[in-house]
């Protein structure tokens, strides 16, 4: 069974049912409306990130609920990396999140320093470098039992140049590819709609293939995400509706779509979110020159606590 018609079956109230215009048009109406709204916002300020209070945690949660995403600040003068990791880690238990980070460059409680590094485990990894990235969701190679649903970003220090982020929720992407053509979706959800090959890594672990469809819906009826753009060490499914859909998504990332959030994060800045569609410009160019930029990753096997 194709796993769109699946969808249909176990959630036919569902806005992402196929067959349910009607829930479908009410709910784009909303999500539009408050996502409207968000982009007007102020980030939430956080007066303790290690124990925000119960207002913080509500407004922070209640933009994910709506938005899938957060701006924060907190703190601009604490810029010790093993003083924010602590935090940091002590802010998503205050979320309810449970820490998914086996990755290679997991460091001190399970979170990743992006930051430019010649280290063998990170050598000819983009994150590690100046250079752009592209828009994608975070473990777009996870397979079904390991995806991640949510995210921290946190600027410890920003770049001298450069190092913008532009995010956008997958249900906004969603929303346009459907109002293009539901075909659209109906392609991205089949199970086999993306492979990301085997990689061995460095230290001779092989990473299995992952082979899913790019938006899927959990057994608690929200939308999931799982994508890339990049185009080498990725293959889709070889047919005309699928090459169709991805080419339209394409071009959607690549438009100036006005609910993308573009952000250039000051120290002490954060996003949470339900991992959200995100990319990073190049930053600090001379590469005669260090650069500083220190942001950290921690992602999480389950969504916001109150989204």
């Amino acid at each position: 069974m194709h796993t769109a018609d699946k969808i249909v079956q176990d959630h036919i109230d569902s806005p992402f049912s196929l067959q349910n215009d009607k829930a479908y048009l009410a709910w784009r109406e909303e999500k539009l409306d408050n996502y409207s709204r968000f982009l007007q916002a102020q980030p939430v300020t956080i007066s303790d990130l290690s124990n925000p209070t119960e207002s913080e945690r509500r407004k922070l949660g209640d933009s994910c609920r709506k938005t899938n995403l957060v701006l924060y600040e907190s703190d601009a003068e604490n810029t010790d990396p093993a003083a924010v990791r602590a935090q940091l880690r002590s802010f998503a238990e205050c979320m309810g999140l449970r820490i998914a980070e086996r990755h290679r460059s997991a460091g001190e409680l399970g979170i990743v320093a992006l930051q430019v590094s010649k280290a063998e485990r990170q050598r000819g990894y983009i994150p590690y470098t100046r250079r752009p990235i592209n828009w994608h969701t975070d473990g777009y190679y996870n397979g079904p039992d390991e995806r991640i649903r949510a995210m921290v970003l946190h600027c410890v220090r920003p770049a001298e140049d450069g190092g913008v982020n532009q995010l956008l929720d997958p249900e906004i992407a969603y929303i346009r590819l459907r109002d293009r053509d539901p075909a659209h979706i109906n392609a991205l959800m089949h199970p086999k709609a993306m492979t990301i090959p085997e990689n061995r890594e460095p230290d001779g672990t092989l990473r299995p293939v992952s082979i899913g469809p790019v938006f899927s819906i959990d057994p608690d009826g929200s939308l999931v995400m799982r994508y890339t753009a990049r185009t080498r060490s990725i293959s889709w499914r070889d047919t005309p509706e699928t090459t169709a859909a991805v080419r339209a998504l394409t071009e959607i990332l690549n438009g100036d779509d006005p609910m993308m959030l573009t952000v250039r994060m000051k120290a002490g800045q954060g996003v949470l979110c339900n991992n959200v569609l995100h990319n990073r410009t190049g930053f600090d160019p001379d590469a005669s020159a260090e650069s500083r930029r220190l942001l950290f990753r921690v992602r999480f096997h389950n969504r916001v606590k109150g989204s």
